[in-house]
């Protein structure tokens, strides 16, 4: 019983040590920036912002967006992507066309807004 003990106790040990090495952390700020562009790139190839034609460079671990948009979602989504790519950064430089402001514009036209609340 004692030598099975052993046997799992060495297998658990030296999983946990290279479950370390498996992945990298955010927080350690480990991916290049040749990583977070390629991820980010590969995010945006199937996403649908993917056919407003943006564009994104990543120097210093830093994300910086290039584009035009009709739809303001779209810029949100680009920070939220090369943040969730492992940017520590993101510059969005994307700009959105005056119609979709003034449809966001539109939107917010003082009338309140009411919430459907689902209860089980």
């Amino acid at each position: 019983m004692q030598r099975l003990f052993a046997i799992v106790s060495l297998l658990l040990c030296s999983l946990a040590a290279s479950a370390g090495t498996l992945t990298k952390s955010h927080s350690q700020d480990k991916f290049s920036d040749v990583e977070i562009e390629a991820t980010i790139k590969a995010k945006l190839a199937k996403s649908k912002i993917g056919k407003d034609g943006f564009q994104v460079h990543v120097k210093n671990q830093i994300a910086t967006w290039t584009g035009a948009t009709s739809v303001m979602q779209h810029k949100g989504a680009a920070t939220r992507m090369a943040k969730a790519a492992g940017a520590i950064q993101v510059v969005n430089n994307i700009k959105i066309s005056d119609q979709a402001k003034a449809q966001a514009a539109g939107n917010l036209n003082g009338v309140p807004r009411r919430a459907q609340v689902k209860t089980d």
